[in-house]
């Protein structure tokens, strides 16, 4: 499951922490992205994530939610995607830079792709 959430004031998020960890999500904080909270669920088998953002990144709100609904909407895609995450988290599984390097050309052409179908999907 994949999650974005917006907020008022994005600091208030790390209010909360403590809840989400209550119920099993790890808090990863900005994890990279200025400005976003991070949480993840199911460890080496992750089976959710939310992001969550201020209501104003509104780039960012809209990059997500354009790779989700993409994704849900092109399987083939999907499905390619989560292949080459799985071959890079056997081929990097202690070097998480190198299977970000791994999965950055594929990622940016996806997100190019996924705004160009949302655009002409509004």
């Amino acid at each position: 499951m994949y999650l974005t959430e917006e907020v008022k004031q994005i600091e208030m998020v790390d209010m909360y922490d403590s809840k989400m960890i209550e119920i099993g999500y790890e808090s990863l904080g900005e994890f990279g992205m200025k400005g976003r909270r991070y949480f993840r669920k199911g460890g080496e088998n992750r089976t959710h994530q939310v992001h969550v953002f201020q209501h104003d990144n509104e780039y960012e709100i809209e990059r997500h939610l354009a790779v989700r609904d993409y994704l849900k909407s092109h399987k083939k895609e999907a499905h390619t995607y989560g292949e080459l995450k799985e071959r890079l988290a056997k081929e990097f599984p202690n070097d998480i830079a190198g299977y970000s390097a791994g999965k950055d050309n594929f990622v940016k052409n996806l997100e190019r792709k996924a705004m160009e179908w949302r655009q002409k999907n509004k």
